[in-house]
């Protein structure tokens, strides 16, 4: 995984497979169709535990709003393999020129977040969403594909 895409740059290796897995999951459930953009947090790590946030801009049939869902995981690796548990929640809508400070207000509340979200415009584009997924190594998305969506 690449610096852009999240890493956290402690020496607690978390669940490497946890960010893609958690973005494959956010596909196949909202569609890449309707994704405006996402902000991707930095984890929290502890060891082989780690806890995430994506934030999801949606497009909306009013161009003037865009829907907002908060993607929280909690992944573990252990002996027995991968778990990672997201929760999609719907948080409302606000005009597009209002994210910024959305997000800037989650950094804030955080508070002991490792740094600012990386902003990652989709756009509704396949193409943008499969080159954000190939920012992880290949084994990487090998190993998240042939272990289904880590539930």
């Amino acid at each position: 995984m690449t610096e852009k895409a999240g890493m956290d740059r402690s020496t607690d290796p978390g669940v490497p497979e946890a960010l893609p897995r958690v973005l494959i999951r956010l596909r196949d459930r909202l569609g890449v169709s309707s994704l405006d953009r996402l902000w991707i947090f930095p984890p929290s790590r502890r060891g082989r535990r780690e806890q995430g946030l994506v934030v999801v801009s949606e497009f909306l049939e009013s161009e003037e709003r865009r829907g907002l869902i908060t993607v929280s995981y909690t992944a573990e690796q252990t002996g027995r393999g991968v778990t990672v548990e997201p929760t999609f929640t719907h948080e409302g809508e606000a005009p597009p020129d209002r994210l910024p400070g959305v997000m800037q207000g989650v950094v804030q509340r955080v508070g002991d977040t490792q740094g600012d979200p990386r902003e990652v415009e989709i756009d509704g584009s396949a193409e943008k969403y499969e080159s954000l997924l190939e920012e992880f190594d290949e084994e990487l998305l090998q190993r998240v594909t042939a272990g289904g969506d880590g539930s």
